[in-house]
């Protein structure tokens, strides 16, 4: 989906689109369930899967909670290491220190290793407007740039094309026909790139980690061109959400424990790259001068707030996005933002103030709790979903037709008469659209749900209306155990009752 088609659409509109989608649909089906199959097998080898999560996220809460102590501790101890660190409170304030610094070096081209802050400030165009060529080295985040996208993914941001689509961008790119063959396509790439990384004035790189003892910043990667990035040119940027802090290394191996199980079913990413100020006189590479910019843009507004504080904790692995049924059908376009999936239906709103233009996008969600399961920190997304979709009633931004269809299931279901007859209503009213035992009709709300699968019919007889029958089934059933055993088991039930114990 292009940057045009997401714009002025509703998630409802962008989801129609990527379910027509036969390509997207198999591509995302296909990854998500392979990354899936390979974190659960990664989790179970490491084995103690749960305390790893809990030690993951205790370290997660005390750094959010003492942030302030963190991220100066870090800021001073980079500057200590000859390193330009700068505070930007809004994304016009990022990309202005950006530009400047660009401009003051009179960079003509950068190379980038994916950063998803980069994306969520839309840096690349603004870098373009001033006349500086952008070149993104990691293949995923390279597709997409060719094909005038946005990434679909945390982790893999061209989740959704297949190799056929690949090799005609790159066809295209290299201006003969390549071949859907994945060897040839990442070679010619690969060349591509190497004469960019040694053209490049300026190299740019995002963190998955700051180390706030040492002033380091840390990368996970598996193709190595963030390492290039980092070194060939003179000029390093280095781009991190203020929340991206842990305090020490010794915290960063409980993450680089989580982080590639839960990302990629991996045991450690293939590199991993830990960076503290730009080169030394005895250092054989790296860049001459180094950047790093702290963003906030509306992280700092979830500090002190109990429902979304922990969304901070997120360590952008991705595995939530893998577990979700929704993105596993939609992708991550049909979300509109730089963030998909279940966090991304958290993440946008509560960075824009859940302004009314993300108030449709927290509903994208089944509420099944399987984000919760996936997070390698246990941050509750299906609670701030709830939490989302409440404000969003308090503002006076709900449907209308929802809000009266809840106070009537609330009026029928807190009265056992209502529900009763309720029922017997609904049982006739559906034989005009029952057929073989499913409910097929696109009538009304039953279009939304129907469209895509049937809606059983009401049982002939409810679970209440058999609990009579039941009953005796059950009774008689007691009748014919032997008496001796009959009798222990009321012992026991008794002994229970009267607050004693039961023996084996």
């Amino acid at each position: 989906m292009s940057k045009t088609d997401m714009k002025g659409t509703t998630v409802k509109g962008r989801a129609e689109l990527a379910l027509n989608d036969d390509f997207l649909r198999k591509a995302v089906k296909f990854t998500t369930e392979r990354l899936r199959d390979g974190k659960r097998k990664a989790s179970d080898d490491l084995g103690n899967w749960e305390e790893w999560r809990e030690r993951g996220r205790q370290i997660r809460l005390h750094t959010i909670a003492h942030l302030d102590y963190y991220l100066n501790q870090f800021a001073n101890q980079a500057r200590l290491n000859g390193v330009h660190v700068h505070f930007a409170d809004t994304a016009e304030d990022a990309v202005k220190i950006t530009l400047a610094i660009a401009e003051r070096k009179q960079a003509l081209s950068v190379v980038k290793s994916k950063s998803m802050v980069t994306e969520e400030l839309h840096l690349n165009q603004a870098l373009e407007s001033i006349g500086v060529d952008v070149v993104e080295s990691d293949l995923g985040e390279y597709i997409i740039q060719l094909a005038g996208e946005t990434p679909s993914h945390i982790i893999i941001p061209a989740i959704h094309k297949n190799r056929y689509q690949i090799a005609d961008l790159l066809s295209k790119e290299a201006g003969e026909t390549l071949p859907p063959d994945t060897a040839i396509l990442a070679g010619f790439v690969r060349k591509k790139l190497r004469e960019k990384f040694l053209e490049a004035d300026i190299g740019m790189t995002g963190c998955n980690f700051a180390i706030a003892e040492t002033g380091s910043m840390v990368l996970f990667e598996n193709e190595g061109n963030a390492r290039m990035v980092s070194t060939v040119p003179s000029t390093q940027i280095t781009l991190m959400g203020m929340e991206r802090i842990i305090p020490s290394w010794s915290d960063l191996e409980v993450m680089a424990t989580l982080l590639p199980r839960s990302a990629t079913g991996q045991k450690l990413t293939v590199y991993m790259s830990g960076i503290t100020g730009p080169r030394r006189q005895e250092d054989g590479d790296g860049p001459d001068e180094m950047h790093i910019i702290i963003l906030d843009n509306g992280r700092s507004l979830q500090l002190g707030d109990p429902e979304f504080q922990e969304l901070l904790n997120c360590i952008r692995c991705g595995a939530c996005l893998n577990a979700c049924p929704v993105y596993r059908h939609i992708g991550g376009h049909a979300y509109g933002g730089t963030y998909s999936g279940p966090i991304g239906a958290v993440l946008t709103p509560a960075l824009n103030k859940n302004i009314d233009q993300w108030d449709d996008i927290a509903s994208a969600s089944t509420l099944c709790g399987a984000c919760y399961e996936a997070c390698p920190v246990k941050i509750p997304l299906h609670d701030m979903l709830i939490y989302l979709r409440r404000r969003k009633v308090e503002r006076g931004l709900g449907d209308k037709m929802e809000s009266i269809g809840m106070r009537g299931f609330a009026a029928i279901m807190s009265n056992s008469k209502r529900y009763e007859n309720a029922l017997k209503v609904g049982k006739l009213a559906q034989r005009l659209v029952v057929k073989d035992g499913e409910i097929t009709s696109k009538l009304g709300p039953l279009k939304g749900w129907n469209n895509y699968r049937v809606a059983p019919s009401l049982a002939k007889q409810s679970f209440r209306d058999q609990w009579g029958t039941m009953e005796e089934e059950i009774r008689h059933g007691l009748q014919e155990i032997d008496p001796l055993v009959s009798n222990r088991m009321e012992e026991i039930v008794r002994n229970r009752e009267a607050g004693g114990k039961g023996h084996d």
